[in-house]
């Protein structure tokens, strides 16, 4: 559905985009990942036609999104993270209006119309002023707008920005539903919520690409899924070398607490647990022990391990 290939974009000195090169499959929802400047806002207007590209190519369902851009676009519902909407028009009006800019004739804009309100849950403000809605329905009146041609693939920059828990989780709900028709491509800041719903991960910083895989193949990869912290009794002078020297431990930190407790977190190998080790141990020793568990990784930390600058 998406192919890029070695694509730039450059303004003036700044190469905000650098030679990317990646692809998205008919039917999946991919996360598009990235810190603020990364360059996934410019990546995304150039798919979708906002933008030329400096260098490189990129196609949406074969079309060339440069040579064949209105083909492309034809095939594209964005949703930019600042929905632009019409605060003077009511909602079934807007999207009526937007059907009828797209292309369709009065009776399939009629039609699609009524498909995506019911889809989006706009049935109960249908007739209200576009100004009167909450953050959450303004969000789904630009989804519905994004659906209303029947698109093959979806684009959403940020769709739950600034909405509350409530609204979050519906509108990963409703993503998650059109997901079985469409194909996503979602740029968002909440990682929890592609690690829910994404099939795969793309992850660029600095306008460069530095994973794309699956949210449990990545998580499975990183060094911080060997985590484990303990809370011992005894002077970190004697546990810290003990715990240093076992195996698959790289790097040990440790911290003091009340009453001669003392907080150590160890670091190894992905994939290793050292729990039992440190339990045998305490056990051995007569240190007290009144705190073990393995941190369990998630998305955020892979985001964080990939995009950090030290």
């Amino acid at each position: 559905m998406i192919e890029v290939t070695n694509l730039s974009k450059r303004y003036g000195r700044q190469l905000a985009v650098r030679d990317i090169s990646f692809s998205v499959a008919r039917g999946e929802i991919v996360g598009f990942l990235g810190p603020n400047g990364a360059g996934k806002t410019t990546t995304i207007r150039m798919l979708t036609g906002y933008l030329p590209p400096s260098g490189g190519s990129a196609k949406i369902a074969d079309f060339d999104i440069f040579r064949q851009s209105i083909e492309a676009r034809k095939r594209i519902g964005y949703m930019p993270e600042n929905v632009p909407l019409y605060d003077d028009m009511r909602v079934r009006e807007f999207l009526s209006f937007r059907a009828r800019i797209k292309g369709l004739s009065n009776s399939d804009a009629r039609r699609r119309v009524s498909h995506v309100i019911e889809t989006c849950g706009l049935e109960g403000v249908r007739r209200k002023m576009i100004k009167t809605l909450s953050k959450g329905y303004r969000q789904r009146v630009g989804l519905a707008d994004a659906l209303v041609h029947q698109p093959e693939l979806l684009i959403l920059d940020e769709p739950t920005n600034g909405l509350d828990p409530i609204q979050i989780r519906q509108i990963r709900e409703l993503i998650k539903h059109l997901a079985l028709n469409h194909t996503v491509l979602i740029s968002t800041h909440i990682l929890s919520e592609v690690e829910m719903i994404a099939n795969r991960v793309i992850i660029i910083d600095s306008g460069k690409i530095k994973a794309a895989d699956t949210p449990q193949n990545l998580i499975a990869d990183m060094r911080a899924a060997g985590r484990v912290q303990c809370e011992i009794q005894a002077p970190a002078e004697i546990t810290t070398p003990v715990l240093a020297n076992l195996p698959h431990v790289k790097k040990v930190s440790s911290e003091p607490l009340e009453d001669n407790w003392m907080r150590s977190t160890l670091w190894s190998d992905s994939g290793s647990d050292t729990r039992q080790t440190i339990a045998s141990i305490a056990s051995e020793n007569g240190w007290p022990l009144r705190s073990l568990f393995r941190h369990e990784a998630t998305l955020e930390d892979v985001f964080v391990e990939m995009t950090r600058k030290d």
